[in-house]
């Protein structure tokens, strides 16, 4: 595992992005392994429809500008071609309810007959609208998390995750670094968090880790914690913690941990959920020291990621997260799968060639499709650290190859 000092890396993004996008896409053309060269010197063909379920405000509107920003960068990059063929994306509203999201994908299948779709932030979403690609047999390339409940799908792939893997990934290293007993904590709610808390309790136990009673459990979307940190805090034995939140109630738990000051020698392991992306910004220096879990950083030391990161850099300002890194290669998938199904072009022959795709060269590092839809791939381990003005995840060690 190789990965780049943080202010070499951050010189070396800031050059190559000051060098403008043109260059980046020359680079991306050199190998002939590479996902992004899919429309290169391919037939050409009539435009295609693609459809995108993001939620346009509410709850979830951050996440879903995040796997907006990285699905358009990699049109940017390529012409806004994917497959040698124009696209023309037609975006339609998640909201916050999987009902929402089911009216969004049945109004692109049936209004907008779109040839495939992408998006979907929300997991009750997903399972929502299954039957409605299902019976429509369009695929869905997903690039959100997704719970474990989603079974026996033909046409939903994910280029994130399975909820519950971030826990697993973690487990034995949190085993081997607890120093003493561990207690989990988390939300209930409709991202498979209860299924994660549930599968990282198994596998820590496994791994010879101690866990101190019953998993804490609060309603998804809790804001105060200063109870449940307090009685934690007063628990003899216990040394570090496992904590499983999301969203707004990632924000509050961790400025609340901050606040609560727990001992120095005290860890919290989590998935990447807990700081990445959006909610680290918001959480700044109270997140220092958190472990995670996550499929992605920013610091990956690999060409296709200098190149994203980059790219990302230049056009939205900030460094990208592991949502807006699967939307990207969601994008990816669809390029090559369009210039493979090309000549027979429909989103059941579509589909067929996302079965057949090999390796994706990503910026995570390469991976492909499992037997469940969802990536095989490399889990890294991360911590916050505030390297000057700048706190980030920032990769510590591989992991595991899993999915």
């Amino acid at each position: 595992m190789s990965h780049l000092n943080r202010r070499q890396a951050l010189r070396l993004f800031a050059a190559a992005g000051a060098a403008g996008l043109a260059a980046p896409i020359l680079s991306a053309c050199s190998s002939s392994g590479d996902a992004s060269t899919a429309s290169v010197d391919v037939p050409s063909g009539p435009p295609i429809k693609l459809g995108m379920i993001v939620p346009q405000a509410g709850l979830y509107k951050d996440l879903g500008t995040e796997l907006d920003n990285g699905f358009s960068l990699y049109l940017r990059l390529h012409d806004n071609k994917l497959g040698g063929r124009q696209v023309n994306l037609v975006k339609a509203d998640e909201g916050e309810s999987g009902d929402s999201g089911k009216a969004a994908a049945e109004k692109l299948v049936k209004e907008e007959k779109v040839l495939a779709v992408t998006g979907v932030v929300n997991p009750q979403a997903i399972l929502a609208m299954k039957d409605t690609f299902e019976t429509a047999q369009i695929p869905l390339i997903g690039s959100n998390a997704s719970p474990p409940t989603l079974q026996g799908a033909k046409y939903i792939w994910r280029t994130s995750f399975v909820s519950d893997e971030p826990g697993r990934a973690i487990a034995r290293w949190a085993a081997d670094n607890a120093d003493g007993q561990l207690v989990v904590v988390g939300q209930t709610g409709p991202g498979g968090e209860t299924d994660d808390i549930t599968n990282f309790v198994d596998a820590y136990k496994s791994a010879g880790g101690n866990v101190s009673g019953q998993p804490r459990t609060v309603a998804f979307g809790t804001k105060d914690f200063g109870s449940l940190l307090n009685q934690i805090k007063g628990t003899s034995g216990v040394t570090a913690m496992y904590a499983m939140f999301s969203g707004v109630s990632a924000i509050e738990f961790v400025k609340q941990y901050k606040n609560a000051r727990f001992p120095g020698n005290f860890k919290l392991f989590a998935p990447g959920s807990l700081t990445e992306g959006y909610v680290l910004k918001q959480e700044g220096d109270a997140a220092r020291d958190i472990y995670t879990a996550l499929n992605y950083s920013p610091d990956l030391d690999n060409a296709a990621n200098r190149r994203f990161v980059a790219d990302y850099q230049k056009v939205f300002g900030t460094v990208p997260s592991t949502y807006a890194m699967a939307s990207y290669d969601a994008a990816a998938v669809l390029d090559k799968a369009v210039t493979d199904a090309t000549k027979s072009l429909d989103s059941f022959n579509l589909n067929a060639a996302i079965g057949r795709l090999g390796q994706i060269d990503s910026p995570r590092g390469g991976w492909q499709f499992g037997q469940n839809r969802s990536p095989l791939q490399r889990w890294y381990l991360r911590q916050v650290r505030n390297d000057g003005a700048v706190v980030s995840n920032v990769l510590t060690a591989e992991l595991l190859t899993r999915g």
